[in-house]
């Protein structure tokens, strides 16, 4: 039998893991309560190939999938990592204006959507390339039986995945992703901490059109742990199916642990078989309160849809970090540097810019081989976040340099939404930034100069986030609004955002589209 470090390919992996552990239950759907074996993910995943190469997709084709967190998602990735295809996963908040470009950019063929999705895909196919869309069911129902078809050969760096995420600037990139860059992810959390077993039940809440989800899936095929899937995140509930299901692992990022921690207090808050939970930028002054209300040992970790998993806390280093923004050392497979404006490193200590290197990173972003220049000047992935290292090797995350709000865990392109809002017919100019927020991390703050004689009486804050929300997804949907008369530019004729960050009070003169009211 084949251990995770031999395995070159996730279909390698899922075979491995079908043979392996046939009969244990591999996936658990919380909303239906649908189970699957690691044998019949196989074979699933099998008879989704066999319909796909029914409908014409053949090696390197692209296929986008709209789906929410239902089995067909990960069965359709296995499916075309079977063919020889990229998934292409698209966020099932996006509409008219950002659908359109990841469809168009990645310039996938065929598209799969749950039904409520389909309306929209195909009235935005003619701009996009799509040649068909179609539902899991019409898949399966209009390709027939192949039973001459065969697994296609494939390799370690055979892209897998085209998976969008929003840059500084501009509309979304898309990161291709390999089978070794999966690969690698995967085996580092079965064979380094958190060193994930087929003793071990794993819950995600987040949506499969993100990453996350899908290492889970990856992660219990090398490892035979139980994956459970909840079909979005509720604070409410979260804890009580961690119990419900035994969970012992899990990962979570962003507002959930503050979220966690606002809801009541019960006797049943340490009734839990959890070992080890690992999260992304836990806040700080929130960490050893965590681990004191649920019993349970919080770590750091640190990755990018770009570079996988980097850095992240072991038990070595967790007692005396608690708290103090520590996100661990580098894994194994990765090599860290602190580096100056030049790309040289800084001495330990001080702080600099995050950048990367190793295996399993991505082999760019799809169709922008500037960006994936810029990206990986002087041999390294330059992350655009603040760090420092400490003398013995741990680092500190500080900050990011990028332009880029983060919010409840999103990032969201400045630029993307400004784009969206100079679409409307009474807006001439628009700049957006995120501002501090004690829940949110950050919220967006939109400038407008509004066209003519216009004025926020003919245009009220309200229309323009309505016309926002019609075009990108909700979450990028500005909260706070300021009109102005003019807009602060640079001499070459760009917005001076850094004159819109110097306000003392962000808020003072805005309209806050949460509480309905001009402040």
């Amino acid at each position: 039998m084949t251990a995770p470090h031999e395995v070159d390919d996730l279909i390698e992996l899922l075979t491995r893991a079908a043979r392996r552990w046939p009969d244990k239950t591999a996936w658990i759907f919380d909303t239906t309560g649908t189970r699957f074996t690691f044998a019949e993910i196989d074979r699933r995943s099998g008879e989704l190939a066999i319909a796909l190469s029914g409908l014409g997709v053949r090696p390197g084709d692209r296929v986008a999938v709209m789906l929410r967190n239902e089995p067909e998602f990960p069965l359709l990735w296995l499916a075309l990592a079977k063919l020889g295809g990229v998934l292409v996963p698209v966020n099932t908040n996006y509409r008219e204006l950002d659908g359109t470009h990841v469809l168009r950019h990645s310039g996938a063929r065929f598209a799969v959507a749950a039904p409520e999705f389909t309306g929209l895909l195909t009235s935005i196919a003619p701009d996009t390339g799509l040649e068909r869309v179609l539902t899991p069911d019409e898949l399966l129902a209009e390709a027939g039986p192949r039973p001459d078809w065969t697994v296609f050969w494939t390799e370690g760096e055979r892209p897998v995945n085209i998976q969008y995420t929003s840059g500084t600037t501009g509309a979304p990139k898309g990161c291709v992703l390999t089978h070794r860059y999966w690969i690698t992810l995967a085996r580092s959390l079965a064979t380094e901490f958190p060193a994930v077993s087929d003793e071990d039940i794993m819950l995600t809440a987040q949506p499969f059109h993100y990453i996350d989800p899908q290492w889970n899936v990856a992660l219990g095929l090398a490892s035979g742990a139980t994956l459970v899937v909840l079909d979005r995140f509720h604070p409410s509930t979260f804890w009580a199916k961690v119990r419900e299901y035994g969970v012992t692992w899990f990962y979570c990022l962003g507002l959930m642990p503050t979220l966690l921690l606002r809801q009541p207090e019960t006797p049943d808050d340490r009734r839990h078989r959890v070992r080890a939970i690992s999260a992304s930028a836990i806040p700080r002054e929130l960490h050893a309160t965590l681990e004191e209300r649920w019993g349970v040992p919080w770590f750091e970790a640190f990755g990018m849809t770009e570079t996988g998993g980097d850095i992240r806390m072991s038990p070595a280093d967790h007692d005396e970090t608690v708290g103090t923004g520590c996100i661990g050392r580098p894994s194994p497979h990765r090599e860290a540097m602190i580096a100056d404006a030049s790309g040289n490193p800084v001495p330990r200590g001080e702080t600099g810019e995050l950048v990367l290197r190793g295996i399993g990173l991505m082999h760019g972003y799809h169709d922008d081989p500037e960006a994936t220049a810029r990206a990986f000047a002087g041999g390294w992935f330059h992350t655009g976040d603040l760090a420092r290292m400490d003398e013995s090797g741990r680092i500190f995350y500080l900050g990011r340099t990028k332009d880029m709000i983060r919010r409840s865990g999103e990032n969201v392109s400045a630029d993307e939404v400004e784009r969206a809002l100079l679409l409307h017919p009474d807006v001439r100019m628009a700049a957006v930034i995120g501002v501090p927020d004690e829940l949110r991390g950050e919220e967006i703050k939109a400038f407008v100069v509004l066209s003519g004689e216009k004025n926020r009486e003919d245009v009220p804050p309200e229309d323009l986030a309505e016309f926002c929300a019609a075009k990108l997804a909700y979450f990028k949907v500005p909260r706070y609004w300021a009109h102005v008369d003019e807009l602060p530019l640079t001499p070459s004729e760009r917005v001076a955002k850094g004159e819109l960050r110097k306000a003392v009070d962000h808020l003072s003169g805005t309209y806050d589209r949460v509480e309905r009211r001009w402040r």
